[in-house]
């Protein structure tokens, strides 16, 4: 079997295509120990093998030397993976086969998986998003007036009881967030119950809803052993949303939860996603990370910020919102999180690299306000009705004093 084809024309309908980054002494010998590995062959000649398994090998059909790094070569190649070669509607085993042993082969000391592409027949054997965009949109009732949503965690992120959880949501909700989720880090504890949580932080909720007019969401972190059963509480009492810490989880678990049909819009967090993503010469892009999330069928995805606390160049943060924004034969776009380490003073600079189809979450830009957390809040959305006017944060802020007070401490 040849598992090298250099020039061969690849049919984009009937192969998956994975683009990686590699380090080590022999591009296309090793490159090709790459594809066998993941496909049907082996270090060594196999006494098994038939001949028909021979129609599913991988094979590198580009490799480009780039430059000699720590006494190997560094290159890109590009292997196309016979489609048959996955289940489907299963991210789980799509990463197992392009990203599994092959990460950890002594041949290539270093391999980044940075890109994949994946044909129309086998992205239709994935469910994707149930609401996306427009459902979270026509849900929330934003889909006419089209500004970005506002968001907050609720802090500290951890050590609150149930009641002081669910008072400082409402407070957030009644200044002005449409949405309030838990940490990524709250699931669970003793200090916080999940149930009691759930319930009053729904309670609030409620009251919210009605003293303000608008449609707030709220979604509970439900990571764990018990994630259904604790996605279908939240469903009995009433809740529209839920949050998964989707790399922690399992995409089998995210997987299985859009699978079951609970008809609640599910938001992802991206939490330990840097221990895959951040080294540059190895490991998974996040890119990668983003597009498979959304073909498990996240509906919010958080994809860094650029400006804020948290690592991420725009370039790799457009990439994320290209991967769960473009077109994908018809699946649902994801809606975008912007998160860590925000204040009002960011919106602009948010709005002008991500669009009005963004949700912008603030924790301490928020709770951190020297009035409190509705100040916080009314901050926040004083400066998205800013940007949305077309008007300066500073001339904005003339007239409104939580977002003046903000800027003041921030800026």
């Amino acid at each position: 079997m040849d598992f090298v084809k250099l020039g061969e024309d690849v049919d984009k309908d009937n192969y998956l295509i994975a683009d990686f980054y590699i380090e080590t002494d022999d591009i296309l010998k090793n490159a090709g120990e790459l594809a066998k590995e993941s496909s049907n062959g082996t270090w060594t000649p196999l006494k098994t093998a038939k001949g028909y398994t021979s129609n599913l090998s991988a094979f590198v059909f580009y490799a480009k030397e780039l430059y000699e790094i720590e006494g190997n070569k560094a290159a890109y190649i590009k292997v196309a993976y016979p489609i048959e070669l996955f289940e489907d509607n299963s991210v789980p085993q799509v990463l197992s086969d392009i990203a599994g042993n092959i990460l950890g082969m002594k041949i290539i000391p270093k391999a980044r998986l940075f890109d994949i592409e994946i044909p129309q027949r086998y992205i239709k054997t994935f469910k994707g998003p149930k609401f996306g965009i427009e459902g979270v949109r026509k849900y929330m009732r934003t889909d006419k007036t089209r500004r970005p949503h506002v968001g907050t965690i609720v802090k500290p992120k951890v050590g609150l009881n149930p009641e002081d959880t669910a008072t400082i949501s409402y407070e957030s909700w009644y200044g002005g967030c449409d949405f309030v989720k838990d940490d990524e880090n709250l699931t669970n504890q003793r200090f916080c119950p999940f149930e009691d949580r759930v319930i009053k932080v729904l309670d609030a909720l409620d009251r919210a809803e009605s003293e303000t007019g608008e449609k707030k969401l709220y979604a509970p972190n439900i990571t764990g052993v018990d994630m259904t059963e604790r996605a279908q509480f939240v469903k009995d009492h009433g809740g529209a949303c839920i949050m998964v810490d989707i790399l922690v989880a399992g995409f089998s678990k995210v997987q299985e939860i859009r699978d079951q049909g609970f008809d609640m819009i599910i938001h992802g967090h991206r939490a330990m996603h840097a221990a895959i993503t951040r080294y540059e010469r190895h490991g998974i892009s996040m890119p990668v990370l983003s597009l498979l999330s959304r073909l498990s069928g996240i509906d919010q995805m958080h994809i860094g910020t650029v400006v804020g606390k948290m690592e991420g160049e725009l370039t790799e943060v457009l990439k994320n919102k290209e991967k769960i924004v473009s077109d994908l034969f018809g699946m649902n776009p994801c809606f975008p999180v912007n998160s860590g380490g925000l204040h009002p003073g960011h919106i602009p600079e948010i709005v002008q690299f991500m669009g009005d189809d963004t949700i912008i979450q603030a924790g301490g830009g928020i709770h951190g306000h020297p009035d409190g957390t509705i100040k916080g809040a009314t901050a926040m959305r004083q400066a998205v009705d800013a940007v949305m006017e077309g008007v300066s944060l500073q001339e904005y802020a003339k007239t409104h004093k939580e977002l003046k007070k903000a800027l003041e401490k921030w800026q």
